[in-house]
């Protein structure tokens, strides 16, 4: 195509993107490497688009910038970049090849043509640079108007206070039967009324979604002619998914009426956001964005032009280039301010700490940055704390802002259940993993429980299968993990002998028990509650199929979780001693007993002798209710009843005597695992120093009422 004749007013640098102005568009994109960036306007004419090329001439800070009079809301562009070629470097400038703009509001299209994007000839790095060109092949950018629909006042729920529900967009109402068809699997869908009153009555008060940022399929799918379903291979970090509109579009809008009608019912909305790699994997994947424009700048390398690969994905971005602060941050901050979102579960975020690809540090630029920014800084700052290496894997490493997915809760707890692990683990983790978080002057909230999540199991397989089932992926059970620490309970997949059937039932709830009386903030996969199953696979990440979508279909089974779920729920948002905000540390309360106390189920504290006894597998927990140190919006203490909370993991039922305080209260049952719905068969009160027995793998909640000392 010709280059036009039309020359840009300088304009100015920041911000980055396309900004419409008075009578035109205002471009900006930054690379250090560039001889050349031409902004390309992009039109259809009868045989395919049209392009009009326009030079950006002015440079500052490294960056490229004009205004292009004429320009409106909805023009697609991209940028060509001129330069040096030189793959030993990592520097791969291609004029032939059509980039998305990193700070693109809206991304449109998808790739078609695997070989029009590949940058190189032959061989990645000796090969000479590919001169097809790679428009009509690749997404655009899209000039996008700033504002739309206000997504109201954000809930600000308390850290302490705080559930999560961990769910995808497309799979949660993909097959809901009250939401309108054209409304399924997307962000309209999820503002529905009836998707709403779910989430409001099951008690959750944060959604987190699986990424919503614009997403590009990998090679290795688009080959096999399959499709990335969970969206962890991110294209443009300021668009949301196109996929996920009703109307193609109208993205931003529909995104921002979802965010306000969530807010609307006091739910919080949390984005699980992938700044560790992005979806042009390694030397030898697509050219489509920040390669083209300035690959050092953007991604580790190593000293031969290749990418490092600390995520499993080809690439790793590069948390110690400035460029990559400022789009991260950008990013956020977008999404945050603009976009009305609550929080961040920032994917792999050990990457995030390893600039130029050294040691962890907490305090890595970027991780710095984020936690230091005014407006991130008030939301919710989440870590997964690993990435695809050995030293990546920092539980309880990352600083004081941050809170953290504790992957030894969910190990520790599912050891525990299936008879595994002794009770030390198993202690840390109900009481909220202070032996990770409070020497660095964190809170037990900042410990993020889980027993489940998008990646691995579902609850009901993992009480139903000893193996990961892959074979629907394609990639013949190499992927996914096979550290699943599951026990199917007596049969492999699904089966008909009730005995296993009730096992796994009582297993279920045993786990779900235990994540929603443990201190700290837990996190629930959506479908869980309505015993979802994945049929034993691990890792559908490309699977949009009924596979992965939430089955809404009523059932006996379901009913009865979704019940036990909503009381477990309810039991914690009603019982502050459930959900402290300070760790334990068995100073004296205003009834004169400790904050918590660990009993044998002769009735008798736990000693030291009897922590390092590997055979035993029961355990109570006191909390004592009359100070526990949480308080009301206004600041104040408050009180609760005191709770004594009894699990047996063994195999065989035991006798258990429960404890006596300087009051002699009486213990009312409120919660056991052994019956469907976690009422309990009888609850008339029981008498300190009562013996009751435990069924083999059960778990029973009483509560002690507050006296007046």
């Amino acid at each position: 195509m010709p280059h036009t004749a039309q020359r840009p007013l300088p304009g100015h640098p920041f911000p980055l993107g396309a900004h419409p102005e008075a009578g035109g568009v205002r471009f900006a994109v930054a690379s250090s490497v560039a001889d050349a960036v031409e902004v390309c306007l992009i039109g259809e004419g009868e045989d395919g688009p049209v392009e009009q090329r326009i030079e950006l001439t002015e440079r500052t800070f490294g960056i490229w910038h004009g205004v292009v009079p004429g320009v409106t809301p909805g023009q697609r562009y991209g940028y060509r970049v001129h330069g040096p070629y030189e793959p030993a470097r990592g520097v791969r400038c291609n004029p032939a090849k059509l980039l998305v703009d990193p700070y693109a509001l809206r991304i449109a299209g998808r790739v078609t043509d695997l070989g029009a994007t590949r940058g190189y000839r032959g061989d990645p790095m000796t090969g000479a640079p590919s001169r097809i060109d790679s428009l009509g092949s690749v997404p655009l950018s899209v000039v996008t108007s700033p504002g739309g629909p206000d997504t109201g006042a954000r809930p600000n729920v308390p850290f302490e206070e705080t559930v999560i529900y961990e769910l995808h967009v497309r799979g949660f109402t993909k097959l809901h039967p009250d939401v309108p068809k054209n409304l399924r699997g997307t962000y309209l869908g999820l503002a529905h009324p009836a998707v709403v009153e779910h989430l409001v009555r099951l008690g959750v008060t944060a959604v987190e979604l699986l990424p919503v940022h614009s997403y590009a399929d990998e090679p290795l799918l688009l080959r096999s002619g399959r499709r990335n379903y969970w969206g962890y291979s991110t294209l443009g970090y300021l668009a949301p998914h196109a996929g996920y509109a009703c109307r193609p579009g109208r993205e931003v809008e529909e995104f921002r009426t979802m965010v306000a009608a969530l807010h609307a019912a006091g739910i919080e909305v949390i984005l699980d956001v992938v700044y560790n790699h992005t979806s042009e994997g390694g030397v030898g994947g697509p050219t489509l964005s920040l390669r083209g424009l300035d690959a050092p700048a953007y991604y580790l390398m190593d000293g031969n032009g290749h990418d490092v690969d600390f995520t499993g994905c080809g690439n790793t971005l590069d948390p110690g280039s400035p460029t990559v602060v400022r789009l991260v941050t950008d990013s956020l901050r977008y999404f945050a301010a603009e976009l009305g979102v609550d929080g961040f579960r920032l994917d792999l975020a050990s990457a995030l700490g390893r600039p130029r690809g050294g040691r962890f540090d907490p305090n890595s630029p970027l991780l710095t940055a984020i936690a230091a920014d005014p407006v991130l800084a008030q939301r919710k700052l989440i870590a997964e704390p690993w990435d695809a290496t050995g030293e990546g894997y920092q539980v309880g490493g990352f600083g004081v802002q941050w809170t953290e997915w504790n992957g030894r809760f969910r190990d520790g707890t599912r050891d525990f259940w299936r008879g595994a692990t002794d009770l030390r683990d198993v202690a840390y983790r109900l009481s909220g993993s202070s032996d990770l978080y409070a020497g660095s002057g964190r809170r037990p909230w900042a410990s993020v429980n889980f027993i489940t999540a998008h990646d691995g199991f579902t609850l009901r397989d993992l009480v139903s299968y000893d193996h990961k089932h892959n074979h629907e992926n394609g990639e013949h059970g190499a992927d996914g993990t096979d550290d699943n620490r599951s026990w199917n309970c007596g049969a492999e997949g699904e089966t008909g002998d009730p005995a296993v059937l009730a096992l796994r039932d009582r297993q279920a709830r045993n786990l779900l028990g235990t994540l929603l009386l443990s201190t700290g903030t837990p996190m629930l996969v959506a479908g869980d509650e309505r015993w979802r199953t994945q049929h034993g696979n691990n890792n559908p990440y490309c699977l949009d199929n009924q596979t992965s979508w939430v089955d809404w279909n009523a059932s006996q089974q379901a009913d009865d979780l979704l019940a036990f779920t909503r009381r477990l729920i309810d039991l914690r948002a009603d019982s502050p001693a459930l959900r402290q905000p300070q760790f334990f540390d068995g100073r004296p309360t205003r009834s004169g007993e400790p904050d918590l106390v660990w009993f044998r189920p002769d009735g008798n504290p736990m000693t030291s002798p009897d922590w390092f006894d590997e055979s035993r597998r029961t355990l109570g927990m006191w909390i004592d209710g009359s100070e526990c140190l949480s308080r009301d919006r206004e600041g104040e203490l408050v009180a609760d009843d005191s709770w004594l909370l009894l699990l047996h993991a063994g195999p065989s039922p035991i006798t258990v005597t429960l404890p006596s305080d300087r009051y002699g209260r009486q213990y009312l049952p409120e919660l056991d695992s052994g019956t469907p719905r976690g009422v309990p068969t009888d609850r008339n009160p029981l008498p300190p120093g009562d013996q009751i027995t435990l069924p083999a793998r059960s778990l029973l909640l009483l509560r002690a009422p507050r006296v007046t000392p």
